[in-house]
């Protein structure tokens, strides 16, 4: 099958690799449509951490926002899963550890991500092997697009829940990308009343696109008292802003990650009596995100800006924006 391999920094290619084969309690899905997410750029750029701290290295296969239809199982796999549309979770835990026993295989010490950690190989790819019990079925509901947007959709969907957002709160998202834009749609959809800081006037329009009239730069943001603050941002400086500008016992959702440490003051954490919420992962979000999509409840399809296809992914992630591409941030990879 073809693949997309990344050989080193900046260095990416198609490579013919062997087809994937099902071991016990794992399935093959051929890979129908797949997203590029930030950190497959970091990858690229070898900026991840992930390949400092010895949890990946090259040559590397990516892509964990996917969905496809199981084509193949392993023994001890329930052969009703043939011919299901699915996606998957990216966290793949040992099974063993406490962590996974308590159902925190998305924190667990020894887990798999795929595409990302320990040499699971990715969704960038005409195939790709995991686990059965990290399968999610999609409904008819749920297109293809829907369906590579639910891993993206499941981070946001937790961010919001970590909100605890009431109907008529006024929840603030900093960072108007793909996990804050989903975040905001979700805040919505909870009856929020949602705002967003911009990062300049094209991000402003396509979030106004969007239904969203509540948006700001930096210099233009009004005082508000705002119940929760979402930070979706990979700005250092934005998570002690997040801070600063919550209510006396509201709560900020850390989900954004910089490329440098960002520092709170927790003195202003404990006097203004805030809840910090950290989101890594989408994992005990998925259900909930494809429940979500197939009752129309969000929509994530408008965020998508281009489907390209395997051979001009190289190109997209060295920073080629594709011909008649729109204003969104995600771009997806049609297998």
């Amino acid at each position: 099958m073809r693949a997309l391999v990344v050989t080193a920094p900046h260095r990416a290619e198609i490579q013919v690799v062997p087809d994937p084969r099902p071991g016990a309690g794992e399935v093959v899905v051929d890979v129908h449509r797949a997203g590029i997410c930030g950190t497959d750029i970091e990858f690229f750029t070898g900026e991840m951490a992930y390949l400092h701290s010895g949890h990946a290295a090259y040559p590397m296969r990516l892509g964990h926002e996917w969905m496809g239809t199981v084509s193949d199982i392993g023994d001890g796999v329930d052969p009703a899963w043939l011919g299901r549309r699915v996606t998957g979770d990216t966290m793949l835990g040992c099974g063993a550890c406490r962590r996974c026993e308590h159902g925190r295989q998305h924190v667990c010490e020894d887990r798999l991500e795929l595409g990302i950690r320990g040499g699971k190989a990715g969704a960038l790819a005409e195939k790709v092997a995991t686990t059965a019990a990290s399968l999610h079925r999609l409904p008819e509901g749920v297109d293809d697009a829907m369906g590579a947007m639910v891993e993206p959709g499941g981070n946001a969907f937790r961010a919001v829940e970590g909100a605890a957002l009431r109907p008529g709160d006024r929840c603030l998202v900093l960072g108007p990308g793909t996990i804050g834009l989903l975040s905001a749609l979700f805040a919505r959809a909870a009856g929020a009343e949602v705002h967003l800081l911009a990062r300049d006037d094209r991000s402003l329009e396509f979030a106004r696109s969007l239904g969203f009239d509540h948006i700001w730069t930096q210099e233009r943001m009004p005082r508000l008292p705002w119940d929760a603050v979402i930070e979706a941002s990979n700005a250092s400086q934005l998570p002690a802003k997040a801070l600063e500008l919550v209510e006396p016992g509201g709560r900020v959702v850390y989900i954004g990650l910089a490329g440098s440490p960002s520092l709170i003051d927790t003195r202003d954490l404990a006097l203004k009596d805030v809840t910090a919420v950290g989101v890594l992962s989408a994992s005990p979000g998925l259900a909930g995100t494809i429940d979500a999509y197939a009752a129309g409840i969000v929509d994530p399809r408008p965020l998508i800006a281009a489907t390209v296809t395997l051979d001009e992914l190289a190109g997209v992630l060295a920073g080629d924006r594709p011909d008649g591409a729109g204003p969104g941030p995600k771009l997806h990879v049609r297998l």
